[in-house]
C-alpha cells in the first residue's frame, strides 16, 4: 500500500496498467507494435507492426530469441521467453512489413534490426511470426492511447478519504494517475460513468455506483491543485484504463485549472464476498442462491473454467471466439471485476457432459453471460475447448493477517496468525486439535496459494519465530465456504489447546494443481443388482468389516490437474492376507441407502483394496499398478474400476424393507486426500426394492440440494476450485 501524500488521505493499492498497444523508441514517430492473434495469452500472440498507419506482420525467416526479446521489451515486457514461427497465432492480414530480421538483442526499437529493409519481403502469412513474453512487466513502462499520440501514465490509483481509512476493500475515492513520477488527479468535466466503470473493473468490482459529492468538493477545495493534463474517453467494456482513448486536452492553470469543476471521484460497488466492512475487511460465509453461470478448476480466487446451467444440466463453453469481452462479462456476473485473461483450449481443465455454449458474442454490458448471443451448435467443439477466465478481484489484505513460516519453500510451512494477546496484535500458532484438510484448504486459498495438498498436526521439523511460539487460535473448524481462516469456527479470545503449540502446531503444504474424483453414475446406474451369498463365502468380507446383498460396479476418474496419491506413504500402508494387497487409505468410499427422508437405512464401506490406474484416455500412459507391491494412486486421466464382484463393493440389505429408497455413494469422504471439488464427489440414485429385485434409476453427481454438500457449493462458487456435473444419466 502507497504512503499517503498528506495524512487527511489513504491510497488504495495501486494498480498497473494493462499494455495494449506501446511505441517504442524509434526514429520513425509512426511505428508501434503490438501482439495480435488467436487463442492467446496477453503476454504472447503475432507480432505487428505500425508503419505509415497501416498495422503488417513480421516474416519469420532467421528470427531468433533475441529479435524476440527485442519486441517484448518494446511492448513493455521485460524480456521473451520464446517465439513462435509458421503464424502459430493465426495468420494476420495485410502487409509483412519486416523479412529477415537480424537483432542482437540490445537494440532498442525492431526497426534498429538488420533486415531487408521495411516492405521489402518474399514471405507469405503463413510465416507470420509470434512471441511469448515474460509476464514480468517494465516498471513505469504503460500507457493510454490517442490517435495521434500516447500519453505515458505509469500508475493509477483510488486515493480514500480519512474517514474511509479502515475500509477494506477500499471502494472509493479521489483518481489518481502517475504521470513523470508524480500523482495527479483527472478533472470531472469530461468524466462519465463508463470511465468509472472500467477504474472499478480494474480494481475487482463489477460495477461502479454514484457518491455524495459534498464531502469530496470540501476537501478538494483545501487541497493545491495538481491535475493532468488530459481527460480520458471509454466506452465501458475496456478491461482497464489503458485501453481507452485519451480526450481532449486540460489547459493547466495552477488552481484555476478544472475551474467548472473539480477532481474525479470513482465509488465502485463490491460483490457480495467483498462487501467491506471496519478495519478487518472480513465477514462471515454465506449461502448462496444457485447461479446460472459459475467457475471451477481454478487454483486462485477469480479463475476458472466457465461453467454454464441450463435445462438443470451444467456443461462447458467453448473457446471459438472466446474474447475478453465476454470473459468481463462472466467475471462481473460472479461478482469479481473487469477479466484480466480470456483463456482457451482447456487451461483450467477439462469439464464433462455437454458444451452448452459455441461462438460467445457479447457487447459487454450484458448482466450475465446467458444473454449473449451465441451458437446453440457445437458438435465442432471438444472439452479440449473449454473456455476458462481469470478475474481482477479486490485488495483484501488477506495474506497480511496470515503467514507460512519455516517450511522448505513458501508453498509450504507452520501456519501464524496474527491475534490479539493482551490488547495487542502479535503473530501467533494455530493449534493443530482438529486440523484437517479443510482448514488448510482455506489457509492456502487465503495466501493466494492454491489448493492444501496436506495438512499437518505435527511440525517440529518446522523452525518458526520464536517470538510467535504462543497459540492464538484454536478449536478452528472451516466448512470451506470461507474467505479467511477468521471467518471459519474458532474458540475466538478463550483459547485452548491441550497439547499447546510448538511441535503440535498447524501446518500446510499448498500446490497450484490438486485431483479431482469424479465417479461415473451411469456405470454404477447400469450394473447395480441383488445377490444372495453364504456367510462361509464371505470369510474376507468379514475380514473387510463388511458382508454383501446388492452389489455394483463403480468407476471413479481423475478429472483434477495432478495425480490422486493415498495420503499415507507405503510404509504405513495395511497388508491384508486374504486379498493379498495393501490398504492405502482406512475408508475410500463410503455406500448408503437411505429412506426418502434421509435417513440411513443400511450402509458399506470399502478402504482402497489398492488405487490404480484401470484404463486411461487416449494418450495417457498408466503410472500406478498394484501388481509386485507398486505404487498406489489415480493419474489425471485415468480411472480406477471397482468390479461388482469384489469384496465389499455392495451394502448388505439382508433386513431391509421393500420401498423406495435413495442409494448415495460418496468418495474420500474424511476428506483424507486433499482435492480440488469435492462437491462431485456424492452420487445419488433413486432406487427401488421389491423383496426380490432392487434396480437405481436417475443417478447424478454433485446435486447441489445434497445438505452435506451445501457449503462445498458455496466454496466452490467463489473460489472456483473445479466443477460439479449434474444429472449425469
Amino acid at each position: 500500500m502507497s504512503a499517503p501524500l498528506r495524512l487527511l488521505l489513504l491510497c488504495a493499492s495501486s494498480s498497473l496498467l494493462i499494455l495494449q498497444a506501446a511505441r517504442a523508441d524509434s526514429s520513425d514517430p509512426g511505428f508501434a507494435l503490438r501482439l495480435s492473434g488467436e487463442k492467446r495469452k496477453q503476454h504472447e500472440g503475432r507480432v505487428e507492426v505500425l508503419l505509415n498507419g497501416e498495422w503488417g506482420t513480421v516474416c519469420d525467416d532467421d528470427f531468433s530469441l533475441a529479435a524476440a526479446h527485442v519486441v517484448c521489451r518494446g511492448l513493455g515486457f521485460t524480456d521473451a521467453e520464446s517465439w513462435a514461427p509458421r503464424a502459430k497465432f493465426g495468420q494476420g492480414q495485410g502487409r509483412i512489413w519486416l523479412d529477415n530480421v537480424h537483432c542482437s538483442g540490445l537494440e532498442k526499437s525492431l526497426l534498429e534490426c538488420e533486415s531487408n529493409g521495411v516492405g521489402v519481403s518474399d514471405c507469405k502469412h503463413s510465416e507470420d511470426v509470434g512471441v511469448v513474453c515474460s509476464q514480468r512487466r517494465i516498471a513505469g513502462f504503460q500507457f493510454i492511447r490517442s490517435q495521434s499520440h500516447d500519453q505515458k501514465v505509469e500508475d493509477v490509483r483510488i486515493r480514500a478519504t480519512y474517514s474511509h481509512r479502515k475500509r477494506v476493500p477500499i471502494t472509493e475515492g479521489f483518481l489518481e494517475v502517475k504521470d513523470a513520477g508524480k500523482w495527479r488527479q483527472i478533472c470531472d468535466v469530461d468524466w462519465t460513468a463508463r470511465n468509472s466503470r472500467v477504474i472499478c473493473g480494474m480494481y475487482g468490482f463489477p460495477t461502479e455506483k454514484r457518491h455524495n459529492p459534498k464531502p469530496y468538493k470540501l476537501l478538494s477545495s483545501r487541497r493545491k491543485k495538481n491535475f493532468w493534463g488530459h481527460s480520458v474517453n471509454c466506452t465501458g467494456n475496456e478491461a482497464g484504463l489503458s485501453e481507452c482513448k485519451l480526450g481532449r486536452e486540460v489547459p493547466l492553470k495552477g488552481n484555476s485549472t478544472c475551474s467548472k469543476g473539480g477532481p474525479v471521484v470513482v465509488s465502485c460497488a463490491p460483490g457480495r464476498a467483498f462487501a467491506p466492512s471496519v478495519s478487518a475487511g472480513f465477514r462471515k460465509a454465506y449461502r448462496l442462491e444457485q447461479p446460472l453461470v459459475r467457475l471451477r478448476g481454478g487454483a486462485k480466487i477469480g479463475e476458472g473454467r466457465v461453467e454454464v446451467l441450463k435445462n438443470g444440466e451444467w456443461g462447458t463453453v467453448c473457446d471459438d471466439h472466446w474474447d475478453l469481452t465476454a470473459a468481463t462479462v462472466v467475471c462481473r456476473e460472479l461478482g469479481f471485476g473487469s477479466a484480466k485473461e480470456a483463456l482457451t483450449g482447456a487451461r483450467m481443465g477439462q469439464g464433462m457432459g455437454p458444451v452448452h455454449m459455441n461462438e460467445v458474442q457479447c457487447s459487454g454490458f450484458e448482466k450475465s453471460l446467458t444473454e449473449c448471443r451465441f451458437n446453440r451448435e457445437s458438435t465442432d467443439c471438444s472439452h479440449e475447448e473449454d473456455a476458462a477466465v481469470r478475474c481482477h478481484i479486490p485488495e483484501m489484505g488477506f495474506n497480511k493477517r496470515l503467514r507460512l513460516s519455516g517450511g522448505r519453500n513458501p508453498l509450504e510451512g507452520r501456519v501464524e496468525v496474527l491475534g490479539q494477546r493482551n490488547g495487542s496484535l502479535v503473530w501467533g500458532e494455530v493449534c493443530s486439535e482438529g486440523w484437517g484438510t479443510m482448514e488448510a484448504m482455506v489457509v492456502c486459498r487465503q495466501l493466494g496459494l492454491g489448493f492444501a495438498s496436506h495438512a499437518f498436526q505435527e511440525t517440529w521439523y518446522w523452525q518458526s519465530d520464536t517470538s510467535a511460539n504462543a497459540v492464538v487460535m484454536s478449536g478452528v473448524k472451516c466448512s470451506g465456504a470461507e474467505l479467511t481462516l477468521d471467518q471459519c469456527l474458532h474458540h475466538g479470545k478463550h483459547v485452548a489447546c491441550p497439547r499447546g503449540g510448538g511441535r503440535f502446531a498447524a501446518g500446510v503444504s499448498c500446490a497450484l494443481t490438486a485431483p479431482d474424483l469424479v465417479l461415473n453414475a451411469a456405470v454404477v446406474e447400469q450394473t447395480t443388482y441383488l445377490e444372495d451369498r453364504p456367510l462361509y463365502a464371505l470369510q474376507c468380507a468379514l475380514e473387510e468389516n463388511c458382508l454383501s446383498s446388492s452389489v455394483f460396479s463403480s468407476q471413479i476418474h481423475n478429472n483434477g490437474q495432478s495425480d490422486f496419491r493415498p495420503l499415507s506413504g507405503p510404509q504405513s500402508w495395511v497388508w491384508h492376507e486374504c486379498h493379498r494387497h495393501f490398504h492405502s487409505m482406512e475408508v475410500f468410499t463410503h455406500y448408503d441407502l437411505l429412506s426418502l427422508n434421509g435417513t440411513k437405512v443400511a450402509e458399506g464401506h470399502k478402504a482402497s483394496f489398492c488405487l490404480e490406474d484401470t484404463q486411461c484416455d487416449e494418450g495417457i500412459q498408466k503410472r500406478y499398478e498394484c501388481a509386485n507391491f507398486g505404487q498406489q494412486g489415480v493419474t489425471v486421466g485415468c480411472w480406477d474400476l471397482y468390479r461388482h464382484d469384489i469384496d465389499c463393493q455392495w451394502i448388505d440389505i439382508t433386513d431391509l424393507r421393500p420401498g423406495d429408497y435413495i442409494f448415495q455413494v460418496v468418495i474420500n469422504p474424511t476428506f483424507e486426500v486433499a482435492e480440488s471439488d469435492y462437491s462431485n464427489n456424492v452420487m445419488k440414485c433413486k432406487a427401488r426394492y421389491n423383496g426380490h429385485r432392487l434396480w437405481t434409476y436417475n443417478c447424478h453427481i454433485g446435486n447441489t440440494h445434497f445438505h452435506t454438500f451445501d457449503s462445498f457449493t458455496s466454496l466452490n462458487y467463489f473460489y472456483q476450485s473445479a466443477w460439479i456435473k449434474e444429472n449425469l444419466c
